[in-house]
């Protein structure tokens, strides 16, 4: 522009917009400064860390488990429930330093063995590296504050505030809830594709817990987060709730098994209860037992060592699995046998003088002087092995297999439990297929006693005695009375369901049920320390040799633990209108059922009829005659 154009320009301008310009280019090249100034310190002063940091925060997509559902008794009282629990999740991407620094470092913290969590964080190293790791569940207090105020030397390691399974019980019906763990690479694998579960999620594992897990899992939430360069979580960026798990009522008593298990004490063995109107358990219990928090926590390698190398076993659900020789209360079926088949016509009897020649051998009745001349109905009362070896030799041992089965034994009971057994009920071709042999009249006479080769669950016994008590009809038994999803909306109501029928007519089931009364209401019978005040109460007194029978009982009772006699008794009550029946073994007691194990029945019912109907219980007969069978 020409001199002349500026001058024409300059005259244009008013000279106070001069000055705002003026300013306004000032303030830019400050701002300009400034920039540059910030650009040089982020790009050149703090470039490497800055570099680090963009590289290293993360958006991650976090699973939310969901809460199981909650699992109440009959009555309402809570028996499994979700409680807050602080994990210490290892996050191998974000462990910047080595990675057994950060493990040693973290051991050193939480006061453990450095060891045990490396191998713990090799057992997850199959997943991907931005994936957590669990190391440790439901950490104490001082844990939690030691990985807080040290969250800078632990690159990778997080705290997770998650649902964990809480037993307010302990070890209460234990083998009946069952426990939870984390899911293993193999059902993982074996679930495929389709499995809900990710890596690091609790499953059930063992009992109810593991037979509904599809019900009480629910479904999983999940989070998009961002984290910063050590791994920690920054903001949560969406949120998709997760959804609680289904609720379960059962029909378990707490309170009733609260009784059984006190009545067993300190003793192995097992109690089942069944309503024998529609199969409802009412009472499952099995000694030794455990403690399914230790699981929920997450068990230590230890404590499971310790628990698989006991020697009794004390994860086995013995009520279910436990594998007995029946003893005498075997002889119902038995008995329903003989009055069916009418051997040895309407009244059979015969005069127990104490025992029986056959072959070479001779077959001791439990009572040394004999109980002199007895029918059908006395020798259920008073337990006559004579009139069993008799008329079950009759009966043979095909024929006494077979009502053995029509009343549930040698079958499974069908409950929803993992790994049921279904004992063992011989007859001759069991006994060729199995041994190649044939059957020898000898063995028939202690099968007809519930010795030998035969062996029943409690679980089955304690069926055995339920049917009997309706008349003949074999439900499965059942725990779960009613399901219902997180809003409260009921699911499912279990129906009753028959398993078979006993097929044994109106006089048959009067005899055996009539001297199952008197083997606890008459005076000669074996199982008086049963009776409950203002109930009539039915049963069966057993004492299962554990030694070879025939051999001393009163010198193997005196010895080892492992040869002492096991002690039972099934019951149902009242015996008009059977609302209960219970079967209960005490292992090696070293006694007759009559004086070990109708007490604990007793216990059981005095308190269900208690509750029901109001009489206080009677006090255990003070005779001096008590039965050893």
């Amino acid at each position: 522009m020409s001199p002349r154009g500026l001058q024409v320009l300059s005259r244009e301008v008013p000279p106070e917009l001069q000055v705002r310009m003026g300013v306004t280019a000032a303030v830019v090249l400050v701002a300009f400064g400034l920039l540059g100034i910030r650009l040089w310190y982020l790009q050149v002063d703090k470039g490497a860390e800055m570099r680090l940091m963009s590289e290293q925060n993360r958006i991650r997509l976090v699973r939310v488990p969901a809460a199981r559902g909650v699992v109440y008794d009959r009555h309402g009282e809570i028996l499994v429930d979700n409680r807050p629990s602080f994990d210490v999740v290892f996050v191998p991407e974000d462990a910047r330093r080595d990675r057994n620094q950060v493990l040693s470092t973290l051991a050193r913290y939480l006061g453990e063995e450095e060891p045990a969590l490396r191998q713990d964080a090799r057992a997850g190293s199959k997943r991907p590296p931005y994936q957590g790791i669990v190391l440790r569940r439901d950490l104490d207090w001082a844990g939690v504050v030691a990985l807080e105020t040290h969250q800078l030397d632990l690159p990778g390691i997080s705290l997770q505030v998650g649902p964990r399974r809480f037993y307010p019980y302990g070890p209460l019906a234990a083998h009946l809830l069952g426990y939870v763990g984390e899911v293993s690479q193999r059902e993982l694998e074996h679930a495929g594709d389709e499995t809900p579960y990710r890596s690091g999620d609790l499953v059930g594992k063992a009992g109810l817990e593991r037979a509904f897990d599809e019900e009480l899992r629910g479904e999983s939430g999940g989070e998009q987060v961002e984290v910063d360069a050590l791994g920690r979580r920054m903001r949560v960026i969406d949120h998709v709730p997760d959804v609680a798990g289904h609720t379960l009522w059962l029909t378990l008593d707490r309170d009733l098994q609260d009784v059984a298990e006190r009545a067993l004490g300190d003793r192995d063995g097992a109690i089942a209860a069944i309503d024998p109107r529609n199969g409802e358990i009412l009472v499952m219990v099995s000694k030794p037992a455990f403690d399914p928090n230790t699981f929920a926590r997450g068990i230590r390698r230890e404590e499971w060592r310790g628990l698989m190398q006991d020697p009794k076993h004390p994860l086995n659900n013995r009520a279910t699995q436990g594998q007995y020789p029946p003893g005498s209360t075997f002889k119902v079926a038995v008995a329903a046998g003989i009055a069916e088949e009418k051997i040895g016509g309407p009244n059979p009897g015969v005069h127990c003088s104490g025992g029986i020649p056959f072959g070479n051998h001779f077959f001791r009745c439990w009572k040394p002087g004999g109980h002199g001349g007895v029918d059908l109905h006395w020798a259920v009362v008073e337990s006559c092995d004579v009139f069993f070896y008799t008329y079950g030799q009759k009966l043979g041992v095909d024929g006494i297999a077979e009502y053995a089965r029509r009343l549930g034994l040698g079958l499974p009971t069908g409950v929803a439990l993992e790994n049921e057994k279904t004992g063992l009920i011989p007859d001759s071709e069991w006994k060729q297929r199995r041994f190649k042999q044939p059957w020898f009249p000898g063995e028939t006479l202690s099968v007809a006693i519930g010795q030998g080769y035969v062996t029943a669950t409690p679980l089955q016994m304690a069926n055995l005695a339920a049917t009997l008590a309706n008349g003949g009809t074999r439900y499965r038994p059942r725990y779960v009375k009613r399901i219902e999803a997180a809003d409260g909306s009921v699911r499912a109501v279990p129906e009753p369901e028959v398993m078979g029928e006993a097929r044994l007519g109106k006089a048959t089931l009067d005899k055996v049920r009539g001297a199952m009364r008197d083997v606890v209401m008459s005076e000669r019978g074996t199982g008086k320390k049963a009776r409950v005040l203002g109930t009539d109460v039915a049963g069966k007194t057993g004492t299962a040799q554990v030694v070879k029978l025939g051999e001393s009982r009163e010198r193997s009772n005196k010895g080892a633990l492992k040869t002492r006699d096991h002690a039972w008794f099934i019951a149902y009550a009242p015996v008009d209108e059977p609302e209960i029946a219970v079967a209960a073994i005490v292992e090696h007691a070293g006694g007759g059922g009559g004086a070990i194990a109708a007490p604990l029945v007793h216990d059981i019912l005095a308190h269900y009829f208690d509750r029901t109907q109001g009489p206080s219980p009677l006090p255990p007969t003070q005779e001096a005659h008590v039965d050893a069978d």
